[in-house]
């Protein structure tokens, strides 16, 4: 079974370690909450830690609160060893693009890119990633980046033991 963390949490077990660490990069504000879906899709998996940015309850009156996510998701970015990116309707995703440009058009971290078929800048985002990572792979409905999230899993380590 996957391990999930949600945003600001920490959890440290040795029994984890070595597992696969998945980063949710994608819309929050204005969008569905596709994460939660994503997550019942792979929640299965073994050998993975999911890092969830989406907290069921954001202290909004807290003036802390933003900068703790923004640090908890630069280092749980820089720590993943996958990063799916999740192009939501609803918003433009500026944040998403942003890191899709920081941590996943200028590192050789494993990505996926997911874009809703109703995301407004769907060909400006896979034109741009097409031209630094060719092999980028796009989907465009949560189904099909749980099959991918597997298939990377599986092609990479050949450890994970779950069942879709």
């Amino acid at each position: 079974m996957a391990q999930i963390v949600e945003a600001i949490n920490e959890v440290y077990n040795i029994s984890k370690l070595h597992d696969k660490k998945l980063f949710l990069a994608g819309g929050i504000t204005n969008c569905p909450d596709w994460q939660s879906a994503l997550i019942e899709e792979i929640e299965s998996f073994q050998n993975l830690v999911i890092y969830n940015p989406r907290r069921k309850n954001f202290p909004i009156d807290d003036p802390d609160a933003a900068e703790m996510q923004i640090a908890w998701e630069y280092e749980h970015l820089r720590d993943s060893d996958i990063i799916i990116f999740w192009f939501a309707k609803g918003s433009l995703n500026p944040i998403v693009l942003y890191e899709l440009g920081r941590w996943g058009n200028s590192s050789n971290k494993k990505i996926i890119i997911g874009i809703d078929p109703e995301y407004e800048r769907k060909k400006d985002v896979m034109v741009q990633t097409l031209l630094s990572r060719p092999d980028t792979k796009f989907v465009s409905t949560i189904k099909d980046m749980a099959d991918e999230i597997y298939n990377l899993m599986c092609n990479d380590t050949d450890k994970i033991q779950g069942e879709q």
